[in-house]
């Protein structure tokens, strides 16, 4: 299923390149991401007897004045094709490559207790700094983690957190005790 999501997007993007329209199709593919996760509308994506024609129609009715004809008929074609598991991932594909490519990434970040806005802002300064990159984060709580964050970016992992730091204390008791 990726990879099939991972050509929709390319493809998009591409369009998005040639038509000079790449901060359009990143808003409006945000707000698809927004609208289409609703379960409600996830429930009628995917229902075996609502016919694609139907759900071109739903398509074209709430999105047809909202977002670009190209990324529009990427929905009509996704329904044509009974192939609307791939809708959301594509979509998040999209979003991942044009922000790629505007040197933008999300940091998501996992903390035992939630960051106040000065920590989160020195957080993003120095993810910043060290990718070279405009930083979003995604910042989630963990209590389990006990301290420290757990950040993913850019296709790394950092684990700072106090649940690791034991971990590894305990393997190194175990490996020294053979």
């Amino acid at each position: 299923m990726e990879r099939l999501s991972v050509i929709y997007a390319s493809a998009l993007f591409d369009i998005a390149l040639q038509k000079d329209a790449v901060d359009e199709f990143l808003n409006q593919a945000i707000f698809l991401r927004d609208s289409l996760s609703d379960p409600d509308f996830q429930h009628v994506l995917v229902h075996p007897q609502i016919a694609a024609a139907e759900k071109q129609e739903i398509f074209r009715k709430a999105f047809s004045d909202k977002i670009h004809e190209d990324l529009l008929g990427f929905l009509l074609l996704v329904a044509d094709k009974n192939r609307e598991t791939y809708l959301l991932p594509a979509i998040n594909a999209l979003i991942s490559e044009i922000e790629r490519y505007n040197r933008k990434v999300t940091a998501k970040v996992l903390s035992a207790a939630p960051y106040d806005d000065k920590q989160a802002e020195s957080l993003r300064v120095m993810l910043s700094r060290k990718l070279d990159k405009q930083v979003e984060l995604d910042l989630n709580v963990d209590p389990s983690l006990i301290g420290g964050p757990f950040i993913f970016v850019d296709g790394y992992y950092i684990d700072w957190t106090v649940k690791k730091k034991l971990y590894d204390l305990q393997s190194s008791l175990k490996e020294n005790r053979k």
